[in-house]
């Protein structure tokens, strides 16, 4: 028998420890390509340890020779020599595999107890050690918050980096061009009812859609740090071009603040994305470190009148620019920036005010403010107001939480700067203004139903699904070892699918179920219409039976089956990849376009505009005799237009019908003249996945 010891300083105490450095597996600090350090509580058997770091095995992997080491540490090995450590036997890396279930299991249940033992002494099975650290450990949710804290700028810092961020681009990369002059041909199916020239004398003519390619640096502190983005598109999806459907809040490009949904992503670190599959840009936005993009950004139409076609100079972009003193376009007036300052009689006494997120819209909002509260007293603060800074620190991509310990950890004086939305015209008003006021009345709550059967249609080509089935019996109390998310009340109203497989189950042993597999029913209980905690519900209680049969749906493409030699020859490197943990795993946006249509969710979203318009959103999809019948696509959203206020509609939602007739069966010359009857109000029917997120 061995006893193992930690390599490092323990973690013990918290004094010292930076979230930057401290590993998000294990708690440790160590370098990012070490093998994982556990504080063991028993003596470990030695054929459990490993001849290289002399610790007990981390993803074990067996050679050919006999002998066993973790996965870290003989990649490290072997990327300098070409032997077996032991008997030096010639030996490479992908001639090896990984140890059997059975060495797996005893080494996950090792028993470790917590880093940070000082202020945390829970003991637990090693396999349980990671989900301890992001859900119950209270050191480390203290480290994120403080490092969230502290990658926030404050205010004034983002206020005076906003001038110098947009004069620092390079030159060959900030020219103004065209839409029009981007494409020397149309692409095929793309139908623009974003950029119709109106007919009336009485309407500046839109002479061209203002666009800007832009170099944007991003920087990862940490290899596993996500950018923030959620991406859609690629060579194999109709939408072709690889677009940034949104950008998730107190992310690394949130914080940036120059990159938007609609962008579309030309370069990464000069690297061309423009013929290449999601997959493959994935991986290309995954780089470590600094991440260089070259981007398409959309600015709005540029207007010209008839009787100035000679000047130029005379012509105005129709995006609102927003200032942090609340001047904007006269197009648009998203509302007045004030300042608010709130006195409290004490420290901890409340201010009485209800703060929300959205879900179409980041920031901190107020929801109520409390009768009899210092807030409702002061009367300055008004329900629905966004909260851009308390006490100098940035919110405008905060969250309520981070919005509430700033102010209690704030002494008597709180200082507010707040968003008011700009009033609402009179009904019947024909101002600009008034129709986008009126936009911002939908309701809060997206009403979702079940795609009806007129709606059904095949997925996009390259992309399908199939069904598969599994019986086993087990014993009642053996787990069938999968996590699963997703649930009928989650956002966009994802079906219920499966994020891992464990290794310590009976669904790991049979191998037919796999992570990405959407769950159909158990024993014939249909979890399709579910939320998650019903479908939690509904699995523990069957798992309880001693025979289980588990009707799963998987989606295909194409382009995974061409990665599929790939994908062999790189099983182990994706093993070490750090992003695949089962804790944040989502399905690739890609995956959701392979889905059968009866198990799609829909919402009607309703735009309004003025007769001489246009709605704001390209498509792309119809029927084409190169790829048949596709479903059409939203590709763009342009600025400054009704589509681009409502703020509902998202690059890469799928239109499945028009004022409730379906466009399947489509092409483009029936969907125009359908778009273009609509002058002042139109319903669109949509299907919404998730991007990919990077």
């Amino acid at each position: 028998m061995a006893t193992t010891e930690t390599k490092v300083a323990s973690n013990g105490s918290a004094a010292g420890l930076s979230w930057a450095r401290v590993c998000k597996e294990c708690g440790q600090q160590h370098e990012c390509l070490d093998t994982h350090l556990y504080e063991y509580q028993d003596e470990v058997d030695d054929e459990l340890v490993c001849h290289i770091c002399l610790q007990p095995l981390h993803r074990p992997m067996d050679t050919p020779c006999g002998h066993t080491y973790c996965f870290h540490c003989l990649s490290n090995f072997l990327k300098e020599q070409d032997f077996c450590p032991v008997d030096r036997q010639r030996l490479q890396l992908h001639q090896c595999r990984p140890s059997s279930l059975l060495v797996r299991n005893l080494l996950d249940k090792l028993t470790v107890m917590c880093p940070n033992y000082a202020e945390c002494q829970q003991q637990m099975q090693r396999c349980e050690l990671q989900p301890h650290l992001h859900n119950r450990c209270p050191v480390f949710k203290r480290l994120r918050e403080e490092a969230e804290k502290r990658k926030r700028p404050s205010w004034n810092e983002l206020k005076g980096r906003k001038g110098d961020v947009e004069s620092s681009g390079d030159a060959k990369h900030s020219a103004t061009v065209s839409r029009n002059s981007t494409r020397d041909q149309p692409e095929p199916g793309l139908i623009n009812p974003a950029y119709e020239e109106s007919e009336e004398d009485n309407t500046p003519l839109r002479s061209s859609l203002v666009a800007e390619a832009n170099v944007v640096e991003l920087y990862r502190e940490e290899p596993e740090e996500e950018l923030g983005l959620r991406i859609v598109g690629g060579k194999d999806t109709p939408l072709g071009n690889i677009v940034i459907q949104e950008i998730v809040r107190d992310s690394i490009a949130a914080r940036d603040g120059r990159l938007a949904p609609g962008d579309h992503i030309l370069e990464v670190n000069d690297v061309s994305l423009a013929s290449v599959p999601h997959t493959r840009a994935i991986t290309v936005l995954r780089q470590p470190a600094l991440i260089r993009l070259t981007v398409m950004q959309e600015k709005g139409f540029k207007l010209r009148d008839q009787r100035s076609d000679h000047h130029p100079s005379s012509s105005t972009a129709s995006q609102p620019s927003p200032s942090p003193h609340g001047n904007t376009s006269s197009n648009h007036n998203p509302g007045t920036v004030l300042q608010v300052t709130l006195m409290k009689s004490h420290r901890t006494e409340p201010l009485g005010i209800k703060l929300i997120r959205k879900s179409d819209e980041s920031g901190v909002f107020i929801l109520d403010l409390l009768s009899g509260g210092l807030a409702a007293k002061d009367g300055k603060l008004r329900n629905n107001d966004k909260v851009l800074a308390i006490n100098g620190h940035d919110l405008r991509h905060g969250t309520p939480e981070s919005a509430a310990q700033i102010i209690q950890a704030s002494e008597v004086r709180v200082n507010f700067v707040v968003m008011r939305p700009a009033e609402t015209q009179e009904e019947g008003g024909s101002s600009r203004e008034g129709q986008h006021s009126r936009a911002a009345r939908r309701a809060p709550e997206p009403q979702y139903f079940s795609r009806r059967s007129t709606y059904m249609k095949d997925p996009p080509g390259g992309f399908s699904s199939q069904e598969k089935t599994v019986s086993l019996k087990k014993e009642p109390r053996l787990s069938l070892g999968i996590t699963i998310a997703g649930g009928r009340d989650c956002r966009s109203r994802l079906p219920v699918y499966i994020t891992s497989v464990q290794p310590v189950g009976c669904l790991h042993r049979d191998g037919t179920i796999k992570r990405g597999d959407v769950l159909l029913s158990i024993n014939g209980v249909d979890l399709t219409q579910l939320t998650y905690n019903e479908a939690v519900s509904v699995l523990k209680a069957q798992t309880a039976q001693s025979q289980v049969v588990l009707r799963v749906i998987q989606t295909l493409s194409d382009d995974s089956e061409e990665d599929t030699d790939a994908g062999n020859k790189d099983e182990l490197d994706h093993m070490d990849d750090p992003r695949d943990d089962t804790l944040n795993w989502t399905p690739l946006w890609t995956r959701w376009l392979g889905l059968p249509s009866h198990m799609h969710w829909c919402r009607d979203i309703v735009l309004q505009k003025t007769n001489n318009e246009s709605w704001g959103f390209s498509i792309v999809g119809g029927y084409e005799e190169s790829h048949g019948q596709q479903p059409f696509f939203i590709k763009t959203i342009v600025p400054g237009t009704p589509a681009h206020f409502d703020g509902r509609l998202k690059c890469g939602d799928e239109i499945v019908a028009v004022n409730g007739a379906t466009t399947v069966g489509m092409n483009n010359s029936s969907l125009i003249p359908m778009l273009k009857l609509q002058k002042n109000r139109v319903t669109l029917t949509v299907v919404s996945w998730p991007g990919s997120l990077v």
